[in-house]
């Protein structure tokens, strides 16, 4: 890749903070959007905005036919088997909160068992926390060892005839731990449960395909791929898809409605109630292309060489401690300072000009697990350097003799 070009669509980066250049290495967070997406978003809302399906005029019509070749795109580039297959949600959190309720609803009764795993993102935990309380189910935890590694040995023993789902990442995003989410789905399949996928963290790291995983569920969100902010995605299975209620009632989700009785539209549309985030939806089509373009086998050789180079150089700073060293990593380097607490070395790294984040990244049993309050996560992307890297271990040293 040339890393000039690729740095150039991202104008952000060009920018400086306290008179330093950014070092955007946050991309956990969320990542930065490309001018492809950004321009695409204000020619849509200068030139073609109109609510989509309902209307008859040609701004409708078009935004109409963006918003579904939106959804194809994404379909190929997961690899479903049908269009109808892939909702628009708000996000990751909002996908998972569809199925925890509509899966609920309809496959959960008392004395049911949820699995989950001990390294999920609060998203992925508390619905499923909800829903137990909700149907007075029972919500088992998959344990992890110090590297940050799901035990499947044990997870295997949680498995039984009551178990209705397993939840677990793709990816960590506190850990960077790439689950070996093939193996978890065929063992849960074996015992006659579902499996939701939380791909939030993974989508944007390496190739998906969903018939190939065999999972039934799969979320994940446009801004950590490069796209808009409040536009995700809920794959599901169109067999079982059909067989859950809608989660949410209102316009465009209906077929018929009286004060009687109120039928449901077909897939996908009976999961899309209201007037959706369409021009987000079609900014996430365009960031989907834009990776395309680049390649995710070009994006994964970038980022795991910018993640050995940073471990490396942040290895030799005294004092330094990571969390989450498994075999299998993406790009998430999280680690502390000897008793230095995260927060005051990322302001300092801040006044560098670093972007890192700090605190317990939406994972607080992960933390618990350590016994620590939080650590200092930078997570890198294609677009960073080698150079950004040095950067941060100098500031990280700066930071390490100012409060050591």
């Amino acid at each position: 890749m040339d890393i000039l070009k690729i740095r150039a669509d991202f104008p952000v980066l060009s920018q400086t903070v306290y008179g330093k250049p950014l070092v955007y290495l946050d991309n956990g967070a969320t990542t930065q959007k490309p001018l492809q997406v950004i321009n695409l978003l204000n020619k849509l809302h200068a030139e073609q905005n109109s609510s989509i399906h309902r209307g008859v005029h040609y701004l409708s019509e078009q935004m109409t036919e963006h918003y579904e070749e939106a959804r194809k795109r994404i379909q190929h580039f997961i690899n479903a088997e049908f269009s109808q297959e892939i909702i628009f949600t708000s996000g990751t959190t909002g996908s998972i909160n569809t199925v925890a309720f509509s899966f609920g609803e309809r496959f959960v009764n008392a004395g049911d068992e949820i699995i989950v795993s001990g390294i999920e993102h609060h998203s992925n935990l508390v619905p499923w926390q909800l829903l137990c309380q909700r149907k007075n189910a029972v919500l088992r935890i998959i344990p992890f060892n110090d590297k940050g590694e799901l035990i499947l040995e044990d997870y295997k023993k949680l498995l039984s005839s009551k178990t209705r789902l397993v939840a677990v990442n793709q990816v960590s995003n506190s850990l960077g731990t790439i689950n070996p989410i093939k193996e978890i789905i065929e063992l849960a399949h074996n015992a006659g449960a579902y499996v939701l996928v939380d791909g939030a963290q993974g989508i944007q790291h390496c190739k998906t395909d969903v018939r190939d995983l065999d999972c039934d569920f799969y979320a994940f969100s446009g801004h950590k791929i490069y796209g808009p902010t409040g536009i995700g995605v809920l794959y599901g299975k169109e067999k079982l898809l059909n067989e859950l209620p809608p989660y949410q009632g209102g316009g465009d989700m209906v077929d018929c409605v009286s004060y009687e009785k109120t039928t449901f539209n077909s897939l996908p549309f009976k999961f899309e109630a209201g007037t959706s985030n369409y021009i987000g939806a079609i900014g996430l089509g365009e960031a989907i292309e834009y990776v395309k373009n680049t390649g995710l086998e070009n994006i994964a050789s970038a980022e795991k060489e910018l993640l050995n180079y940073a471990t490396l150089k942040l290895s030799e700073i005294p004092g330094i401690k990571f969390y989450g060293t498994a075999a299998e990593k993406a790009s998430i380097v999280s680690f502390l300072l000897d008793n230095i607490h995260p927060y005051d070395v990322g302001m300092i790294l801040d006044k560098m000009g670093i972007a890192v984040r700090t605190g317990t990244h939406c994972t607080m049993p992960v933390m618990d697990h350590y016994g620590i309050e939080g650590t200092i996560r930078a997570s890198l992307c294609f677009y960073n350097t080698k150079e950004e890297i040095d950067a941060l271990v100098k500031s990280v040293q700066l930071a390490h003799q100012m409060l050591s």
